[in-house]
């Protein structure tokens, strides 16, 4: 690759994905895998970040699933199952949301604000809440009946998990978001280059 198509800010974008999601492994435990804790992670912050600032659709989209993908497979083999899956049985709800959230992060974080990050936080919140339900009554051996009074009550049942999953969407955002923001304006490689004439 040359170093005129080399571009930093994608790779200074990926790098703070990598590392975050890296954050996600380490603070990952048999004791919090089955509790409300485990959906405190910076997977929906990771999402909301590559929407935002890539500025191509397929990189928004490509490299937060590939760090969440990434992550997922390490914690397979060190909290979960203690082997390397490259999957795990009803991923695609999973990944199905997180490809939204980002979606959101690209419609609702035209401009970094604290006021968009809260909204995309919320709106990434409800996202996961709604798409991930179906995935707990449809998985085998689930616990709840493949109805929709069964999706309804893990929506409920979800609830402690998704206040979780707010806060740490909150936390994390505020620290991917707040940091790059004062790098962008440190370093004018990492700004979005404007086209002449615009």
């Amino acid at each position: 690759m040359s170093l005129k198509k080399f571009n930093p800010r994608s790779a200074v974008l990926f790098l703070f994905m990598l590392v975050v999601a890296a954050t996600r492994i380490v603070f990952s435990s048999e004791h919090t895998a089955t509790s409300p804790l485990s959906n405190f992670t910076p997977i929906g912050a990771m999402a909301l970040f590559g929407g935002a600032y890539f500025n191509k659709s397929w990189k928004a989209w490509i490299f937060p699933i590939l760090t969440l993908w990434l992550s997922d497979i390490f914690l397979s083999k060190l909290v979960y199952y203690h082997e390397w899956r490259l999957f795990y049985t009803g991923w695609y709800w999973t990944y199905l949301a997180f490809a939204l959230i980002a979606t959101a992060g690209q419609w609702l974080i035209k401009k970094v604000s604290i006021k968009n990050i809260v909204i995309a936080s919320v709106a990434a919140t409800l996202i996961h809440w709604i798409v991930t339900s179906p995935g707990c009554v449809l998985i085998e051996g689930s616990q709840y009946p493949k109805t929709w009074s069964g999706y309804f009550t893990s929506l409920i049942a979800a609830i402690p998990y998704e206040r979780d999953f707010l806060a740490g969407t909150l936390l994390y955002s505020g620290v991917l978001f707040g940091i790059f923001e004062w790098l962008q304006k440190r370093y004018i490689s990492l700004q979005v280059a404007i086209k002449p004439g615009h």
